[in-house]
């Protein structure tokens, strides 16, 4: 097996992707077999073999009668994690497995798993029976009852009644919903009984390598929450979507509440160079081309989802969206994408330019930004020693050289939502603004520490320096960020980072030849975590920036503190590396002068607002069953819509195509929006992003006081490290 080390460089940049469809489908509904496959028994013991060697996995955990209670917790969390299937009687039923799973996964004698799903999809089969009677009667929506969607942290019903007591309010939660979205009742009736049979023919037509891979990733999930399992088909859908093959509008979905979601963009795919959707936004329907049939897709699996979505290139897609901070009941956006392959190019670095007006007695001033959406190295063109190879590091490096010649006051460097990808290139881009030295420490599963350095002396950027993190800014961007701070080369704006630390890389359990198929499938798990060169672990904490901004609207639902079993935050010993600087002593009054700006600012408040309100939302677990207070919350949100659009026209700022994007019935008509579209993606570049240029707005403060104090610049930058324009 090639050694951890070799495999860092590849394996950074499976960081944060997940397979967009973990469990692959069939078209034909096919009967679950009795029992698992010879093959699916010697997969568990190749799994188990390699989660607890300590030679492989990074933190290996002994499988044992608590780990056994745990995978038993797993699995029927992954079967129902809502708690509307089962009872607590059924659960009960369940104990007799809690203490001997551990040895049926070392043995290979996974027929639990089998037994544990054949009464869950009976169960599926009775509640959603007993939904589609539901729907049948009338509603009444002028009550106080309330629907108690959040789950998670219930206990599981007593007994069937009260399992049906639920279904019964969901229904008429899911009844409201549309009919506050303007359909009528025999629509509703129609739409509902379709998407309740939807649900049930998805758990019927489950195979058996789906439930196997159910089944055993409640093991690996156990190890910690990168380690997962993939079966041969997953295994291979897998690497076509992280070699980018695959076709599509280039999303990230995941399911929440019923709801597909939109948890991050792939840089340089239709969605993102659209500008018209986001992470957090809600996709509640999905249709072909011009005129093919709005399907509802709420309640779908997410693989079923993206099947929908996904296509051939240059063909489109129609989406209705609810937006991130907008309440379900809302009537959704329509819009219309064309499918791509997502090309390197696209989601390369991006250069521009933001001028600081003068005030407060500074003059106006100039600073670059270089927006990077992940670490790209094109590995194949290096090897072939193709000078023009891809690289974010050279492309960077370009763009700093622009800046100079341009005479920059200062360059922002922007990791907003960039997830990762070549190690190799996180530490030759840190190497731009730092003169030789540590850039991160790797510790290995059997605790060996190396360190990964630049070793190019100079640098392409010596002057004022921030970099922009965000919730979505992992791994690789931690890296830079976090060397960044421990150099004190520049200041760290935004959101504390994702936190994640840790390395994963793919083994194959197959051992076939070339022209055989496989079988046993692909284990991604833990090798190696990642420290700063002051000592710290990324993981967990992430990177805490000087400058904070509020927690943005997937914080609370993202990052690596969401995982109950995530590896710790750690230290280690640090490594001797330059200080260029500390702005401890400049923080204060950056933070009141930034405090004092953004009052002053109405996008960034409206953002700051919109953060609020959404967090807001998120922390509910109920929501109200009465139509008139609902429909209340619904036009609460239109009119602040509304008042937004009005007033970015009398102050001047350009239309957001985000809030622009509907028409006066709150669905465009498609002909509209594929007429409109080139228009809209025009003035979406337009608009300016406050958190931008609010970051450059800081770095300008630093700047001016760096530059008229000197008895501060003196204490931020020691006269041996004051170099380039930092301190004019």
């Amino acid at each position: 097996m090639t050694s951890n080390r070799t495999l860092l460089a590849l394996s950074l940049g499976l960081a944060l992707v997940a397979p967009l469809a973990l469990l692959a489908r069939s078209a034909d509904i096919t009967s679950l077999p009795a029992a698992p496959t010879a093959d699916q028994a010697t997969t568990s013991r190749l799994v188990y073999g390699l989660l607890s060697d300590s030679r492989y996995a990074y933190r290996p955990r002994a499988l044992d009668d608590a780990m056994s209670k745990d995978v038993l917790k797993r699995y029927l969390e992954s079967l129902d994690p809502g708690k509307v299937f089962l009872t607590a009687q059924d659960v009960a039923s369940f104990n007799r497995y809690a203490t001997t799973l551990d040895d049926a996964i070392k043995g290979g004698q996974v027929e639990p798993g089998w037994a544990i799903f054949a009464l869950y999809r009976q169960r599926v089969d009775q509640r959603i029976g007993h939904a589609r009677k539901v729907l049948k009667g009338e509603f009444d929506f002028s009550g106080n009852e309330r629907y108690e969607f959040d789950r998670e942290d219930a206990p599981w019903a007593a007994s069937d009644a009260e399992v049906d007591a639920l279904w019964a309010k969901s229904v008429r939660n899911d009844w409201l919903r549309l009919k506050l979205a303007g359909k009528k009742p025999d629509e509703i009736r129609k739409t509902l009984d379709k998407r309740y049979a939807n649900l049930l023919s998805s758990v019927n037509e489950l195979k058996g390598e789906e439930v196997f891979q159910t089944f055993l990733n409640a093991y690996a999930g156990a190890i910690d929450p990168h380690t997962d399992y993939l079966t041969p088909r997953s295994a291979a859908n897998f690497t076509m979507t992280i070699s980018n093959s695959l076709e599509g509008i280039g999303a990230v979905l995941f399911k929440q509440d019923d709801v597909i979601v939109v948890r991050e963009l792939v840089p340089g795919g239709p969605a993102a160079l659209s500008g018209k959707l986001k992470s957090g936004d809600r996709i509640v329907g999905v249709g072909q081309g011009g005129s093919g049939e709005m399907k509802d897709v709420i309640g779908w699996r997410t693989d079923d989802a993206v099947d929908l979505i996904r296509g051939t290139a240059n063909t489109q897609v129609r989406l209705d969206i609810v937006s991130a901070e907008a309440p379900m009941d809302s009537k959704p956006t329509r819009l219309v994408l064309t499918r791509a392959k997502v090309r390197l190019e696209d989601a390369r670095a991006k250069a521009e330019t933001i001028t600081l007006p003068a005030a407060d007695g500074q003059p106006a001033r100039r600073i670059g930004v270089i927006k990077l959406p992940g670490f790209y190295q094109d590995f194949e063109a290096r090897r072939r020693n193709d000078d023009s190879y891809a690289s974010a590091s050279k492309d960077v490096e370009r763009m700093l050289g622009e800046f100079r010649a341009q005479k920059m006051d200062g360059v922002v460097l922007d990791l907003r939502g960039n997830g990762g990808g070549s190690l190799s290139e996180a530490v030759e881009l840190t190497g731009l603004f730092i003169d030789k030295g540590p850039v991160v420490q790797v510790r290995e599963s059997g605790g060996r520490v190396t360190v990964d350095s630049d070793r190019k002396a100079g640098v392409a950027w010596d002057g004022p320096l921030a970099v922009l993190v965000n919730r979505g800014s992992a791994s690789a961007s931690e890296i830079v960020a976090g060397a960044i701070q421990d150099y004190g080369r520049g200041l760290i704006i935004g959101e504390t980072s994702f936190g994640k630390g840790t390395v994963q890389n793919m083994v194959d359990l197959d051992r076939w030849p070339a022209n055989e198929e496989p079988r046993f499938g692909q284990v991604k798990l833990t090798i190696a975590q990642f420290f700063r060169p002051g000592g710290s672990s990324t993981q967990n904490k992430g990177v805490v920036p000087d400058v904070s901004f509020p927690t943005s609207v997937d914080a609370s639902e993202y990052g690596e503190s969401t995982y109950e079993n995530a590896l710790p935050w750690t230290r280690i010993a640090a490594v001797p590396h330059v200080q260029y600087g500390n702005f401890v002593p400049l923080l204060g009054q950056l933070d009141a002068r930034h405090d004092a700006r953004i009052a002053r600012d109405v996008e960034f408040q409206w953002w700051v607002e919109d953060v609020r309100t959404f967090r807001e939302e998120q922390a509910k677990k109920s929501i109200s069953l009465n139509e008139a207070e609902r429909r209340a919350e619904r036009d609460s949100f239109d009119a602040k819509r509304k008042q937004r659009i009005e007033a970015r026209k009398k102050l001047g700022i350009a239309l957001d195509p985000l809030l622009e994007g509907r028409s006066d019935d709150g669905l465009q008509a498609d002909e509209r929006n594929v007429a409109e579209s080139v228009a809209r993606e025009e003035a979406a570049k337009k608009v300016t992003d406050p958190l931008l240029r609010e970051s450059a707005a800081i770095l300008g403060d630093a700047i001016g006081l760096l530059g008229k104090d000197a008895k501060l610049a003196a204490q931020v930058l020691p006269e041996a490290r004051t170099q380039g324009h930092w301190v004019d």
